[in-house]
């Protein structure tokens, strides 16, 4: 079992949770979890929680392979008013925050965000985890190789699991040293890894265990579900849900998904099958 102190409300992690994700882009690789005006983030987030999300993840800044970085002025003012919207609707919500600009985390958190979810794990922004660190916020860190402007481009390793666990080690170790109580490791899948790496690490997910930390899983209807089966990410959901069972088996504790209900009730199968 895992305690992480988001702010004041204890989240504890004795069974697996569910995180669902609002894209405030354009571009984001998932049409479907795209969402720009106040209305709609309210009207995604209403049915995220309704359907039992434990934790809402916003991101204003599309991280999906050859994107382009925004501003912090323009990410904060996508951001903000989301975290004001679902906040003042659902007081009780945990907000995490998809970004990798130090400035958006503390503005974010001082708005009411009470997780840092980074991809770059502090690679794209020095500040970042000494600025987490004074936040004494969570922070989800992500393995990637190289930026989402080039990290599909040729990405290789000679033992994937291998590097992404020693990362880990370092990384862990750097957050405890700056003072970030609460750390949530998410292997990176889809970010600088091919298909083949990223089975691999789904395979050998249970290798992170040895860090002792919550282990994050990312699978939603991403490109190692739509081009193996070669369909879109519209008809990805079937294939989503075979991966989270799989990540689950091999001891995932948070799934970050754009469909919540089907998440949950994967769960709940898990559970009663874990039981019998």
């Amino acid at each position: 079992m895992f305690t992480l102190n988001c702010k004041g409300k204890l989240l504890v992690i004795d069974k697996p949770l569910v995180m669902g994700i609002i894209n405030i882009t354009s571009d984001s690789f998932y049409e479907g979890s795209r969402s720009q005006t106040v209305e709609s983030i309210l009207s995604q987030a209403t049915k995220m929680i309704g359907e039992g999300a434990d934790i809402i993840d916003i991101g204003g800044q599309s991280t999906r392979p050859g994107s382009e970085r925004i501003s912090v002025k323009e990410e904060l003012q996508r951001v903000l008013s989301a975290i004001e919207t679902i906040l003042k609707n659902f007081p009780e919500t945990i907000i995490s925050v998809d970004t990798y600009q130090a400035i958006v985390a503390e503005e974010c958190v001082r708005s009411g965000a009470a997780i840092i979810n980074d991809i770059s794990a502090g690679n794209m922004d020095s500040d970042m985890i000494p600025t987490v660190a004074k936040l004494q916020v969570p922070y989800i860190c992500m393995h990637m190789k190289g930026t989402p402007q080039d990290m599909q481009e040729h990405p290789s390793y000679e033992n994937v699991t291998k590097e992404v666990l020693d990362f880990f080690i370092q990384k862990t170790d750097e957050c405890r040293r700056a003072g970030i109580n609460d750390v949530i490791i998410d292997p990176g899948f889809g970010f600088g890894k091919t298909i083949s790496h990223n089975f691999t690490l789904l395979k050998e997910l249970s290798a992170f265990k040895m860090l002792e930390k919550p282990i994050m899983a990312g699978l939603s209807r991403k490109s190692t579900i739509y081009k193996t089966l070669g369909i879109n990410t519209n008809e990805a959901l079937n294939g989503t849900t075979v991966l989270n069972t799989l990540a689950l088996q091999n001891g995932a504790n948070i799934l970050r998904v754009h469909d919540v209900k089907e998440a949950k009730e994967v769960i709940k199968l898990y559970e009663q099958y874990e039981q019998a």
